[in-house]
């Protein structure tokens, strides 16, 4: 099997431009994608109408799970593009698709209108959406990488992980400021639209500011050139290693993901008054978006496997505590809501190093994209129903048990992923001498 060469050096000065705009991109992604979930418990009704509200809102979350479906089409698609033809033009794509649907969904008819046709539109808009987030992760991932500094990758990522904060905090900033304004009826009636329409008109803005990226120097110098490049049948043949241990890697990601971005927000606004879970999401990403930075040079200083170790035992009791502990008050929903974004966020600030570094450039985005899509898909789109239903019928316990094992499946597809970086690159690892 042949061994992945880890990135190439990258300039000793980014264009702080084109950084820049990947970062905002990547908000602009999040508040679109993230938006659904967040206000799914608001417009259910209008395009899963049922007596019964739970009914109603788990059609509108396997409409969520179809959009996550969509993604391996988009981690293949986005990455074979990105990896033959450039970052850049599978960046501006990724944008124009997001946006599309979420037109779309902020446009869309209600069943009392059309009908059937009304959840229809949704899965088509979120089919869109889950195209594109299949290849706006990896491509913009790749993007930040071969930018970064050998020494600053897990900052770079953190900014990129910061800029995922930025989306859903503005999503839920604006629902929490909608819901004072106009009321929880008015809200669910035609309120929900707003952020969808906002989305679409940022996504706009965005296109302008990503035409003016420029391409990386790794993929002009080693991939422009190469006959063989953006080939799956080359990840799976001569990356396969790298592969499953992409998603082990993800696997506990996206179980979190999952949950934290749809199930414990969906609960919240059932517990609490209306406009307090939006609330309790803005204080809490506000809180990680102050400390992302700082944890991201916390982890180039002390090596991104025992970072990624630490945080995960901690979310092992945190959240699952916060999680079977959750009630009305807003401490109760601070800790359930919060300690899955210090997870996630802490995650997302070096995963984008630890795949990167095991994919050459030549298959990096599509070799990152492929497994990262099809596990999010897999595990992301089933949660939230899964969740839903056993919540239901007073099983949180087993479904917390179960995702607990999931995410600390992680720790050991990280120390061996760090085994497959070329030694060179592995002694920049402070902790990689404890794992082996």
């Amino acid at each position: 099997m042949t061994s992945a060469s880890p990135p190439a050096p990258a300039p000793a000065r980014p264009n702080r431009r084109s950084v820049a705009a990947t970062v905002v991109g990547n908000a602009v992604e999040s508040f679109d994608m993230l938006a659904y979930g967040l206000f799914a418990p608001l417009f259910a009704k209008q395009f899963f109408p049922s007596s019964n509200e739970v009914t109603s809102l788990l059609g509108a979350f396997a409409v969520l799970g179809v959009g996550v479906l969509a993604r391996p089409a988009g981690g293949f698609l986005f990455g074979r593009y990105a990896d033959r033809h450039g970052r850049k033009p599978a960046l501006l794509l990724s944008i124009v698709l997001m946006t599309s649907g979420s037109f779309l969904i902020g446009i869309a008819p209600t069943y009392g209108t059309i009908g059937i046709l009304a959840p229809v539109l949704l899965v088509i808009a979120r089919i869109g959406q889950g195209i594109s987030a299949g290849g706006e992760w990896p491509t913009a991932a790749a993007y930040l990488m071969e930018e970064a500094p050998k020494n600053r990758r897990c900052l770079y990522g953190s900014l990129f992980s910061a800029s995922t904060g930025v989306g859903v905090m503005t999503a839920s900033a604006i629902g929490g400021g909608l819901t004072a304004l106009i009321g929880d009826a008015a809200m669910r009636d035609w309120g929900w639209r707003v952020p969808f329409l906002v989305g679409g008109v940022f996504g706009l803005l965005l296109l302008v500011l990503r035409n003016r990226l420029t391409e990386t120097e790794v993929f002009q110098r080693e991939v422009r050139g190469r006959k063989s490049r953006g080939s799956l049948r080359q990840v799976w043949n001569e990356h396969r290693r790298p592969v499953l241990l992409s998603v082990l890697i993800v696997a506990g990601i996206a179980t979190v993901s999952g949950t934290w971005s749809a199930v414990v927000p969906a609960m919240g606004q059932r517990l609490a008054p209306p406009g307090r879970m939006f609330l309790v999401i803005v204080c809490a990403v506000g809180i990680m978006m102050v400390l992302n930075v700082p944890l991201g040079l916390l982890a180039d200083r002390i090596g991104a496997t025992r970072f990624l170790m630490g945080v995960t035992a901690v979310f092992a009791v945190c959240g699952s505590y916060g999680y079977l502990t959750i009630s009305a008050d807003f401490p109760s929903l601070l800790l359930a809501y919060g300690s899955g974004v210090v997870y996630l966020v802490s995650v997302t600030t070096v995963l984008p190093k630890l795949l990167s570094e095991i994919f050459p450039p030549e298959v990096r985005v599509i070799g990152m994209g492929v497994p990262h899509a099809v596990t999010t898909a897999v595990l992301g789109g089933a949660v939230p129903v899964l969740a839903t239903y056993l919540d239901e019928r007073d099983l949180s316990g087993w479904f917390v048990a179960a995702m607990m094992a999931v995410v600390v499946s992680v720790l050991p597809a990280v120390a061996l992923s760090r085994a497959h970086v070329r030694p060179t690159e592995a002694a920049e690892e402070p902790a990689l001498a404890a794992v082996k």
